[in-house]
């Protein structure tokens, strides 16, 4: 009884939403074909229905639920408290969402959900989810990127969600660019529209409001030194590099150190990307910035745990997917999360 009841304690303790804890995480995760069972005459879903050639039965959707729920508690358990804000891609609709946030493990924390049905085809969405005893939300929109070659051009949203944390204005946009399809020198184009349409809407942004602070996440489906984000995002590997207005983006040094997110041909890649403005910088407005990890100097981080991982096979050592083709694998997601920490 007596070790019951410390084992509650010491839970209470990691789990309690404390005001005075001056750190707030942001995280974003890829969680891979989040689908309900059910058939949307709308949208290409039939592959994730109980008929579909994958067999999405309720028993194997409650698995994946179960998973994510899994990780998302774990990057809370490894922080002492639940992150503030959460971006996902590849989620269906707000059904899965709200089955996700009032999940055994999720509950405490109250999650609100921000998502809106995108025009891509087969349906799937970015969404945000956030404590509203931490972020009040003002406003949200979404938009198309523009691909100036391609005028009618339909994909994933992005999503834009401002508010305040602390009396300090915040705009968090989700975002899932373009993949590779074709190569990625065929499909580079995709992806820099998408760059230029976020950077558009973020400038415009710091105009009306200065003091902003921006963070940009997403599976960019590039490494932070591709084009579309180096270039056209403007995003700096280095602190020093950046200038007021300008970008930072902490996955860089990252990348460069050996950490990826998601395995391809022998590699780890590095598409899961959080990249914040200058004023998220020690040397930007209000009292709010970027945080390092105090164990390796590094601002990004990787939420990696062996249970997350391919332990055999063919795809050992990368991250432990739901399916391999129709075979279900009962794994988490083929991309793992990446988080910040912004603090005082």
């Amino acid at each position: 009884m007596r070790k019951l009841i410390l084992t509650a304690v010491l839970l209470l303790a990691v789990f309690t939403l404390r005001a005075e804890d001056k750190s707030y995480i942001v995280t974003f995760y890829n969680v891979e074909n989040f689908f309900d069972i059910y058939d949307d005459p709308a949208t290409r879903d039939e592959e994730f229905t109980p008929d579909g050639p994958k067999e999405w039965t309720q028993a194997k959707y409650d698995k994946k639920l179960a998973n994510i729920s899994q990780v998302l508690y774990g990057i809370a358990a490894a922080n002492k408290n639940y992150p503030a804000v959460i971006g996902l891609s590849e989620v269906e609709n707000r059904r899965v969402l709200e089955d996700l946030v009032s999940s055994e493990k999720l509950r405490p924390a109250r999650y609100q959900i921000v998502q809106y049905d995108s025009p891509e085809p087969r349906g799937i969405d970015v969404a945000l989810l956030f404590r509203p005893d931490v972020f009040t939300l003002e406003w949200s929109d979404v938009f198309q990127p523009v691909i100036p070659e391609i005028p009618d051009f339909k994909t994933r949203d992005i999503l834009a969600v401002c508010g305040t944390i602390e009396g300090e204005r915040f705009c968090f946009f989700v975002n899932h660019w373009s993949s590779r399809r074709g190569g990625s020198a065929a499909s580079e184009f995709l992806r820099v529209g998408c760059a230029e349409t976020v950077r558009r809407y973020a400038d415009s942004l710091q105009t009306v409001y200065p003091d902003i602070k921006i963070v940009i996440m997403g599976d960019m489906n590039d490494d932070p030194y591709n084009k579309s984000l180096s270039e056209t995002l403007g995003a700096k590997e280095k602190i020093s590099e950046v200038e007021p207005g300008g970008y930072f983006n902490p996955m860089w040094a990252m990348h460069k150190a050996g950490y990826g997110t998601l395995g391809y041909q022998d590699a780890w890649n590095l598409f899961d990307n959080i990249v914040v403005n200058y004023n998220l910088l020690e040397e930007g407005s209000g009292s709010l910035h970027i945080r390092p990890s105090e164990r390796n100097g590094l601002y990004g981080r990787v939420f990696k745990r062996s249970y997350m991982i391919q332990q055999k096979g063919r795809y050992k050592n990368y991250p432990l997917r739901s399916f391999s083709g129709n075979s279900f694998l009962g794994g988490y997601s083929d991309h793992l999360p990446v988080y910040i920490v912004i603090g005082k």
